[in-house]
């Protein structure tokens, strides 16, 4: 087994592999466990695409980062997979944290090949994985862990081939949020609400899954109802023009406000009264999270992990997955009651602080390197 001593101790030497060039959820799951990990015999290390956000970030930390430019079909580079036999091996690394499909068939195999006794792939979209030879390979030779982010998720991965790896060798690690530094960002006045408005939000890629286009329908539902509203949509994405033309197309120039990107996301959850979410399908709602950790109650669809994050009745209310005259009865139901939407985002806040602290994935990611079992969670 890889090994290294590390001041007169033996040390788990872990790399987390994310070779995306876009910050997104993965990389941010990277980052915040990377950072925090070290210590207690373990020393942390970073391989990202180059010139990638993950990287600088980790940089910015003092983590000792590595590139590498790995792509769709860089596991039938030889060269390419070489660099990482070698990498592996000199870090003397003992364990690898992967996140992309195409970081498993290139670094997982590598790492395998330089004899990394511990190789691990976190699985964060609950999409079914196909059973290919290649990673019928891959579960069965080169992984030893995975990852899911929520229940559901580990439901996906072996949806199409039960026996494609031990379902015990699958951990549940619930996506965490720093409480602390969520609750030390400053609030700042992103919009200026008209006098008895409701304001919605919605955060997140505009992209097919997340499903944008309904919220849009929602809005027109709600203005023909008399209904004074706003909803701000926050996020960029490949849809962003095709959004843009429908909300016109709906007369909704006035009610949908398109933010872009916020990197604030304490200040957009303070500047509206209920969150939505009506993604066809989620890996683990990280928005759902900081939502709730801002005390926002959420109206969504209960689809893939959703239930598992929002609990109906008690921080949200959930509606069967495409159902549009219950997603607007729930909105309506809201919309009229404040006290309601307040005791929501009094509970959500609550269960943040219990199940989605960023210091419990921590604890469960270091349980998983020691070879501890999940019951102790």
């Amino acid at each position: 087994m890889p090994s290294r001593l590390w001041r007169g101790l033996r040390v788990k030497k872990v790399c987390f592999f994310n070779s995306s060039k876009f910050w997104g959820g993965g990389e941010k799951w990277h980052f915040d466990i990377a950072h925090r990990l070290g210590g207690d015999h373990i020393a942390v290390q970073v391989a990202t695409f180059p010139g990638s956000e993950l990287g600088d970030r980790a940089r910015g930390e003092g983590l000792p980062v590595a590139e590498f430019p790995v792509g769709k079909f860089s596991f039938l580079n030889p060269l390419l997979l070489w660099r990482l036999v070698r990498y592996f091996r000199r870090e003397a690394i003992t364990t690898v944290i992967l996140n992309l499909p195409s970081d498993l068939k290139a670094a997982g195999v590598g790492a395998w090949l330089a004899g990394v006794p511990q190789v691990v792939y976190r699985r964060g979209s609950a999409i079914p994985i196909k059973p290919s030879l290649l990673n019928r390979f891959l579960f069965r030779r080169v992984v030893t862990d995975v990852i899911a982010n929520s229940e559901e998720t580990k439901r996906t991965v072996l949806a199409r081939k039960p026996d494609l790896f031990p379902a015990d060798r699958i951990r549940v690690i619930y996506n965490g949020i720093d409480l602390e530094a969520f609750d030390r960002e400053s609030v700042q006045q992103i919009y200026q609400r008209r006098e008895g408005e409701i304001v919605l939000g919605h955060a997140g890629r505009l992209s097919y899954e997340k499903n944008q286009a309904f919220l849009l329908e929602m809005v027109r539902l709600l203005k023909d109802a008399g209904v004074k509203c706003r909803l701000l949509i926050a996020g960029k994405g490949p849809l962003e023009a095709d959004l843009r033309a429908r909300c016109h197309a709906l007369g909704l120039d006035r009610e949908v406000v398109f933010l872009g990107f916020q990197s604030e996301i304490r200040s957009f959850m303070a500047a509206i009264d209920i969150f939505l979410l009506c993604s066809l399908w989620e890996g683990f709602g990280y928005v759902l999270v900081e939502a709730m950790a801002a005390s926002t109650p959420v109206v969504a669809f209960a689809a893939s992990s959703t239930p598992e994050v929002v609990q109906d009745q008690v921080s949200g209310l959930l509606v069967p997955a495409g159902d549009r005259e219950a997603f607007f009865a729930a909105l309506q139901e809201l919309i009229r009651a404040p006290e309601q939407r307040a005791e929501l985002g009094r509970n959500g806040r609550r269960r943040v602080e219990q199940v989605f602290d960023v210091c419990r994935t921590v604890a469960e990611v270091k349980s998983l390197l020691n070879g501890e079992s999940a019951e102790t969670f």
